[in-house]
């Protein structure tokens, strides 16, 4: 998360991001943050997503306590290692061995589906994110007769690849096998490793993912939401 993020903000910086570290040029710890100058909404902890990096722990607990690095006023989440990835070899492979449907990158008019079979959707500031991350990072989808999507991933500001998703009568296809190797394609070919997260109970894409011979990392993805409690709902 934390090297694609970096290479994102290399290449057009499309999410407003920037690094700061605990110090230079020898630092221990690098945080990624949304640039302070680029207002977004206090509760949108997807937009406000930071990633990090680091040597030594101490430091990076110095620089998270350092109000000039990181807005504890506003809600937003810390994400780790992700713990899985799939090989640039494996990939070249399967997209061999699969059939091909057209596939057809997401549009802005997609996003309200998406938030709505999104586990983690369903909230105006998810919706707000999904069309951003529609309209900045790679994603593909396969449509039906009537042009809408049937299955789709997406790709985040780490380039990370979530939301694979099959509408439920349309499973049992490839579809979604098809859709993450041609990601994974995507991500290599602008210079991005491919990677993801799954939960360790979600076994339909821990048994595709195996399928596809991708590499499980001896690490777990961590994901720390904060949100402050002035923001939270009150009871009424």
């Amino acid at each position: 998360s934390f090297i694609s993020s970096v290479l994102n903000i290399n290449r057009g910086n499309p999410f407003k991001k920037e690094v700061i570290v605990d110090s230079w040029p020898e630092f221990k710890a690098v945080i990624t943050r949304r640039q302070k100058e680029s207002k977004s909404d206090a509760l949108d902890y997807f937009t406000n997503a930071c990633a990090v990096f680091y040597k030594n722990l101490q430091a990076y607990q110095a620089l998270l306590e350092n109000p000039e690095a990181i807005n504890w006023e506003q809600a937003f989440q810390i994400q780790g290692k992700s713990f899985l990835c799939c090989e640039k070899e494996h990939t070249n492979n399967l997209f061999r061995l699969v059939p091909a449907p057209k596939l057809t990158s997401l549009d802005a008019s997609h996003a309200s589906l998406l938030n709505n079979t999104w586990s983690r959707g369903g909230s105006d500031q998810c919706l707000k994110y999904l069309i951003n991350l529609i309209c900045c990072f790679p994603s593909m989808c396969i449509l039906d007769e009537h042009g809408c999507p049937i299955s789709w991933g997406l790709t985040d500001q780490f380039a990370t690849m979530i939301h694979g998703y099959t509408l439920p009568k349309h499973r049992r296809k490839g579809y979604n096998r098809l859709i993450a190797t041609n990601l994974a394609k995507m991500l290599h070919s602008k210079g991005f490793p491919a990677q993801g997260n799954v939960l360790e109970d979600n076994l339909p894409p821990l048994t595709l993912l195996k399928s596809m011979n991708a590499t499980f990392l001896p690490c777990q993805f961590v994901r720390l939401i904060h949100t402050p409690f002035c923001l939270l709902d009150k009871p009424e």
